[in-house]
C-alpha cells in the first residue's frame, strides 16, 4: 500500500526529464498517472519504462498551448483515474529563444510566454473542477530559478516562468476555499537530456557551479521527490508557494548563458548592445 493509493495525477511534459521523474515518484507511491506531451513515440517509450515496475500509467498526446488538447488530456487522466483527478504536475514548458533581449525575434518570445504562462493557465483551468471535487486537489507547476533571478540571455524564459509563478500564486488564493492547493517548484540546473550540452561541461556549467553552495548539478529524481510531497497529503497545509530546489543557488545569483548566446549572435552588429561585449 502506497501513500498515494487511490490518487489520480496528470503530468504534462511527462515523457522525459523532470516530468518522467515526477511520474515515477508518484507511481512508486501508488498513484495512477497519466503523462502527456506532443510526441507520441516519446510518451510511449516513457510509459514503457514507467510501467515496468507494475505502476498504473497511461499516456496521451497534447500541446498545452491548445485548449482542446488540454481539455482532452484532463479527460483522459480522469478516465484513467476511475473518474477522478487529485493532482496535476504542470511540467510542460521551455524556451523558444536564447540570446539578448534586444536581438530577440518577437514570435520566439511570444511562443515562450505562451508555452509557460498560457500552458499553465489552460492546464489549471481545465483541471480545477476535478481537483475541487477530489477534496484533496493539488496543482504543482514546474517553474525555474530563472523565474526568480536574472539569468543573462534567458530573458524570455525567465519572464515566462515568473509569469507562471505569479499566476499560480493568484490561483492558490482564489481556489483555497474549495480545497485546491497550488504551488510551484523552481529547479536550478538539473541533469536532464535537454540540459546535456550544459551539464556535460561548458562555461555555462562553470557559471552555475560558481554560484551553487552545494557545488553540484541536481538530479531529476530530487525534483520528483519534492513534487510527490507537494501532491500528497503530507503537504496539506502548503499552498501559494514557489519553492527553490537548486543547491542553494538562489542564495547568490543566476547563471550566465553568454557563451551560448555569443556563438549564435556574436557576429550581429547589434551585439554591441550587450554590456561588456
Amino acid at each position: 500500500m502506497g501513500a498515494l493509493d487511490g490518487y489520480s495525477v496528470l503530468v504534462t511534459g511527462g515523457g522525459t526529464g523532470i516530468g518522467e521523474a515526477c511520474a515515477a515518484a508518484l507511481l512508486a507511491d501508488g498513484a495512477a498517472v497519466t503523462i502527456c506531451g506532443r510526441t507520441a513515440s516519446t510518451l510511449e517509450e516513457a510509459a514503457g519504462r514507467l510501467g515496468a515496475g507494475g505502476g498504473a500509467v497511461a499516456w496521451t498526446t497534447a500541446d498545452v498551448t491548445v485548449e482542446d488538447d488540454v481539455a482532452a488530456a484532463v479527460a483522459a487522466a480522469v478516465e484513467h483515474g476511475g473518474g477522478r483527478l487529485d493532482g496535476v504536475v504542470g511540467n510542460a514548458g521551455g524556451s523558444r529563444h536564447l540570446g539578448p533581449i534586444a536581438l530577440a525575434d518577437v514570435e520566439a518570445v511570444r511562443a515562450t510566454l505562451d508555452l509557460n504562462i498560457i500552458g499553465a493557465f489552460l492546464t489549471l483551468k481545465h483541471s480545477a473542477p476535478y481537483l475541487a471535487d477530489s477534496g484533496r486537489g493539488s496543482y504543482v507547476g514546474i517553474s525555474s530559478h530563472a523565474g526568480r533571478d536574472s539569468f543573462r540571455f534567458m530573458g524570455a524564459y525567465g519572464a515566462g516562468k515568473a509569469g507562471m509563478d505569479h499566476l499560480l500564486r493568484v490561483a492558490a488564493d482564489e481556489m483555497g476555499g474549495v480545497g485546491i492547493r497550488v504551488n510551484s517548484v523552481q529547479p536550478g540546473v538539473i541533469a536532464t537530456e535537454i540540459m546535456g550540452a550544459i551539464t556535460g561541461g561548458s562555461p555555462v556549467l562553470d557559471s552555475y557551479l560558481t554560484e551553487i553552495p552545494l557545488k553540484r548539478v541536481g538530479e531529476p529524481e530530487e525534483i520528483g521527490a519534492l513534487v510527490r510531497f507537494l501532491i500528497g497529503p503530507e503537504s496539506g497545509y502548503i499552498t501559494g508557494q514557489a519553492i527553490s530546489i537548486d543547491g542553494g543557488q538562489s542564495l547568490r545569483k543566476g547563471a550566465d548563458y553568454g557563451a551560448f548566446a555569443q556563438g549564435a549572435y556574436g557576429a550581429d552588429p547589434l551585439w554591441r548592445l550587450v554590456e561588456g561585449s
